[in-house]
């Protein structure tokens, strides 16, 4: 093995920028690092069934629809927990303390909501809350990519959306939407994103492995030292300053590659969102989707996904 073919999003909280702009696997793991972007996590399984794929930063709703599908994904480490936030132009009121998201929805009623691509895991939340809520007269627009959401917002096309903190500080900095409902409220725990691999991956368990210490590592440098972890990620990405990557950093601070219990039961309740909405026709079991054989290893201690920033 030379190469290391990566899936990734543009989602500025992930690793993945992190690596690739300090060139991690090619210093760690002496592999060459192959990176795909791709606009959601959908278009992310189509690689994967295709074989263009090794490893994966996916959101687990999508990863599991792959999984349901029959192909053969497991998701290795977490990375993000709380990555869904819902904003709105100004003039909705925001979610009172301890209020029901239904009772939020209201001012949405006969109105539309924008949302990533459909079995994106901002997509399925966004469905299963509304239809939870019993207003069958909120609509979901999606769209191939989230940069494209506060246009739409401002155009009138959408009043609101549900995606991702990046998403929310653009939406705030740059048109003045405002966050109505922050992550925590809309899904607490949910899984953000992961690392997902092909179950034949493991065929090479010491790649694996060395990947998932660097990926820990890029965690670890969000948690403790985001002036340097927003730097890297802007110095990638090149179209934002780091300060705004801080502030992403900040909209959901839960930040680990382990997968404890929490992450695992909050990933495990879409599978009644995901057979109602048809996009599984079966529920899956846990070791379906994970496989903590290689987190527990390199990561032998409790979770810090609740640590603050630090700086």
């Amino acid at each position: 093995m030379d190469r290391l073919r990566i899936g990734y999003l543009s989602t500025m909280y992930h690793t993945s920028h992190i690596l690739k702009h300090n060139k991690w696997v090619e210093e760690y793991i002496s592999l060459e690092g192959c990176w795909n972007l791709f606009g959601t996590g959908p278009s992310m399984v189509e690689a994967f069934a295709a074989d263009e794929l090794d490893i994966g930063y996916i959101g687990l709703p999508p990863a599991m629809i792959g999984i349901g599908r029959g192909l053969p994904l497991v998701c290795i480490a977490g990375g993000h927990a709380e990555g869904t936030v819902m904003i709105a132009r100004k003039g909705y009121r925001t979610a009172r303390q301890d209020e029901e998201t239904g009772t939020l929805l209201q001012q949405f009623r006969r109105k539309s909501l924008g949302a990533p691509s459909v079995g994106s895991i901002h997509d399925v939340i966004a469905r299963y809350l509304i239809s939870r809520s019993g207003f069958d007269d909120i609509a979901v627009k999606n769209y191939p990519w989230a940069d494209l959401i506060p246009d739409a917002i401002e155009d009138g096309e959408i009043e609101g959306a549900f995606g991702t903190p990046p998403l929310a500080v653009l939406a705030g900095t740059w048109y003045g939407h405002e966050v109505v409902m922050s992550p925590g409220r809309l899904w607490p725990f949910n899984p953000s994103y992961g690392i997902v691999v092909r179950r034949e991956m493991f065929n090479e368990e010491k790649v694996l492995e060395k990947f998932l210490v660097i990926h820990e590592k890029a965690c670890n440098l969000i948690v403790r030292q985001p002036d340097e972890a927003a730097r890297a990620v802007a110095g990638e990405v090149q179209v934002v300053e780091p300060d705004f990557v801080k502030k992403v950093f900040n909209v959901s601070p839960r930040y680990c590659a382990f997968l404890p219990p929490e992450y695992i039961d909050a990933t495990m309740r879409f599978l009644p969102a995901l057979r109602q909405m048809g996009y599984l026709d079966r529920d899956l079991a846990v070791d379906e989707v994970f496989d903590l054989s290689l987190i527990k290893k390199i990561h032998p201690e409790g979770h810090h996904y609740l640590m603050t920033l630090q700086g």
